[in-house]
């Protein structure tokens, strides 16, 4: 992938050409942003310009042996480290099981979700995860001379993901790395990366997209009006990733919107028979959709709290018109007394799904917690 290739981020492309045209190479950099600010894709552009063999000074050439592979990702010294999931094998898995999945994603956008990955690689209930096994083949990989470029590249989706006794078995490698070997993390929860490996990164932080950026993306792509693609560039507000899915999965957002307003209408009314049907059918989708849902509802009580505090004519509220049409009557059970507990409600259900917890159980607590904070 080239600089060119993503759509603005302009003041960030800048600051990693220079550190490559004036040597000041970090062999540890993390990229966090919020999601579907193109941190990926910026640093796969990234580790594309510094093993370019003829790079100018703006960009990759695009055209070299290196570049060549970069863009099939298939350069020998190019490696990578995401969140796989546990098979019935004894063994740990490891990244390379599902190297050719990744590079099929990875070519069509580098623009996706931890969802939508594991999707990808049929997870199911389990849960994407970097296993202590990773470290191993980290360290055997990196321990070898490099094939063809000065610099071997790790690139390490969702270090946040990563089990302590791998995080705890790259640290040494990490602070005293092989000559020319460069580590970069892409992370969109940098507290939650374990600490010390968080100490010993150079930090590049990435600001969301502008709407213009994403709006002329969806427009190169998807070929759509430019009256819906500014429309989408607006609800996504910044999130490339929330973009694309709103182009591609109408049919996941509306699903996620019935889901909503099915369990605020049976806490309204409070219809217990209901609301456990409700648990029942949401605890058989997988943990994955669960905590998108719930992902969704804390996004969806955000914007009806700016509506109940008259933001719209501010621009503060994010909605598809299918969001807005439900919204416009159901904003004012949301208010600056519940808005909180609500927010931490989901927030700790989601925290309970991470942690596998019963579903049955999250969700119908979750429920029966809503039923007394939304007020009638």
């Amino acid at each position: 992938m080239k600089f060119s290739d993503i759509p603005g981020q302009k003041e960030i492309i800048g600051r990693l050409i220079s550190s490559v045209r004036y040597e000041r190479v970090s062999h540890a950099q993390l990229f966090t942003g919020p999601e579907g600010c193109g941190s990926l894709a910026l640093a796969l552009a990234y580790a594309q310009y510094v093993s370019c063999e003829n790079r100018s000074q703006r960009d990759s050439c695009g055209i070299c042996k290196s570049c060549v592979k970069y863009e099939k990702m298939i350069h020998p010294d190019l490696h990578f480290v995401f969140p796989v999931i546990r098979d019935k094998k004894p063994n740990e898995p490891v990244s390379d099981k599902y190297i050719e999945q990744w590079r099929e994603i990875v070519k069509v956008s580098p623009y996706f979700s931890l969802t939508t990955w594991l999707d990808t690689i049929e997870a199911g209930n389990a849960q994407g995860l970097i296993f202590a096994s990773e470290a191993a083949e980290i360290l055997r990989k990196l321990s070898l001379k490099s094939f063809e470029s000065d610099f071997k590249v790790m690139i390490i989706w969702l270090p946040e993901k990563m089990h302590q006794a791998t995080a705890n078995k790259l640290l040494k490698l990490i602070e005293e790395p092989p000559e020319k070997t460069l580590f970069l993390l892409v992370s969109e929860e940098p507290d939650k990366v374990v600490q010390t490996i968080l100490s010993r990164c150079q930090l590049i932080k990435i600001p969301s997209f502008k709407n213009e950026d994403v709006s002329g993306y969806l427009l190169e792509r998807f070929r759509i009006h430019k009256a819906k693609a500014d429309d989408i560039s607006m609800v996504s507000n910044g999130n490339i990733i929330r973009a694309i899915e709103l182009c591609e999965n109408e049919d996941s957002s509306l699903l996620n919107l019935e889901r909503f307003k099915n369990l605020m209408r049976f806490a309204w009314k409070r219809d217990i028979i209901s609301i456990v049907s409700w648990s029942e059918d949401i605890a058989s989708i997988g943990r994955e959709p669960q905590k998108s849902f719930l992902a969704f509802s804390l996004r969806i009580i955000r914007e009806n709290l700016m509506l109940t505090l008259d933001q719209m004519k501010n621009r503060l509220v994010f909605m598809t018109g299918d969001e807005a049409g439900f919204s416009s009557k159901f904003h004012p059970f949301i208010n600056q007394e519940n808005i909180c507990p609500l927010a931490d409600e989901l927030n700790l259900a989601h925290a309970h799904i991470e942690a596998n917890g019963n579903a049955k159980i999250v969700f119908l607590d979750l429920a029966l917690k809503i039923t007394r904070l939304i007020s009638r």
